[in-house]
């Protein structure tokens, strides 16, 4: 990978320490469960074979994914701003957060209205073999977040914008209105980046962009496609032209990323940048890429590095976390420097 001077690498990633970043959205529970297979029994009562869970790990998820890579950044502050119930689940992912260094809860909500957004993960795990992961047993809230909680949330906004370098949103819920960022918080959100255009202000969604406001945008190939209307395409000037299209309509910086084909960038300015992927370097798992690339690009521009900086600097990250098995990985400055200069 050609970065360039070295040096600027490291007068990019010096200014972590003192970068101060929000994160507006749903943090969930990875709940693991490693199951030795070796230990396998028969159930008496029901003839139905019974999975022995040797190891239980959890860690932040969903939005936590986002905040593990700040961590693993060594950034300054975190301020998570979003929910959890008052659950064991929502007592284990608080404590999980309040473990990482630099990440302040000021913000985070425990509420008896909401239950806890929980990703389980059963793990075949066999000595000298890659982890095995059966069916996720997931746990979420189906109705619509309530307005006090809504309320609770675009308060603590309003609070952070001002002393923030930057905020990440994430939606990670499948149905809209049902977790963190509610119709009311984006209308919040969008206040902001229009009163503070300075201010970077970064958005994803699982379910989609679409009826966001003007705020910089990352999504996928197909998320592109569904937001603009162009037909999808795996063509890269296709794709380059789409998203420059996307960025001057939108007035913000728009960031595609193309899984083994690398991430997309554009400016409104009509600035467009490639970034291939690297070679994949064995067995690899997907999960959390994208979330690393959102926290490393976040990072990266707020700490003043050029599209094409951030966009390698993401670039690399991910290829760090898809290399790591069985969890949801993170990739530290050192990480990225060796994987970018060797």
């Amino acid at each position: 990978m050609n970065f360039g001077d070295k040096t600027r690498f490291e007068k990019i990633t010096s200014v972590y320490p003192r970068l101060r970043i929000g994160i507006v959205g749903d943090f969930c529970l990875d709940r693991y469960l490693e199951i030795d297979p070796n230990r396998r029994e028969m159930s008496i009562e029901t003839g139905l074979p019974v999975y022995n869970v040797v190891n239980v790990r959890a860690q932040p998820g969903g939005a936590g994914t986002i905040l593990n890579n700040l961590v693993a950044l060594g950034i300054g502050e975190i301020h998570p701003v979003g929910f959890c119930g008052m659950d064991g689940e929502g007592y284990e992912l608080r404590r999980a957060l309040s473990s990482k260094p630099h990440v302040f809860l000021d913000h985070f909500y425990s509420t008896e209205l909401r239950r806890t957004f929980t990703y389980c993960k059963p793990l075949l795990v066999e000595p000298g073999k890659a982890p095995v992961e059966l069916n996720r047993l997931d746990s979420k809230n189906w109705t619509p977040t309530q307005l006090q909680v809504e309320e609770q949330l675009i308060e603590a906004i309003r609070a952070l914008a001002p002393a923030m370098d930057a905020l990440i949103v994430l939606e990670q819920v499948d149905i809209a209105d049902t977790g963190v960022v509610t119709r009311g918080v984006l209308d919040v959100l969008g206040t902001i980046a229009e009163q503070k255009p300075n201010l970077l202000v970064i958005a994803d969604s699982r379910r989609g962009l679409r009826g966001y406001p003007r705020l910089t945008l990352k999504m996928n190939a197909a998320e592109l496609s569904a937001l603009t209307g162009a037909p999808a395409s795996t063509n890269l000037d296709d794709l380059k032209r789409t998203a420059s299209s996307l960025a001057k309509r939108h007035q913000r910086c728009v960031f595609v990323t193309l899984a083994e084909n690398g991430i997309i960038g554009a400016d409104p300015n009509g600035s467009v940048e490639h970034v291939p992927a690297l070679p994949v370097r064995g067995e690899i798992d997907i999960v959390g890429a994208g979330d690393a690339v959102t926290a490393n690009l976040a990072s990266a521009l707020a700490a003043g590095a050029t599209l094409k900086e951030a966009l390698q600097i993401a670039n690399a990250a991910a290829s760090i976390v898809i290399h790591q098995l069985g969890t949801t990985g993170t990739a530290s400055v050192a990480q990225i420097r060796e994987l970018i200069f060797g």
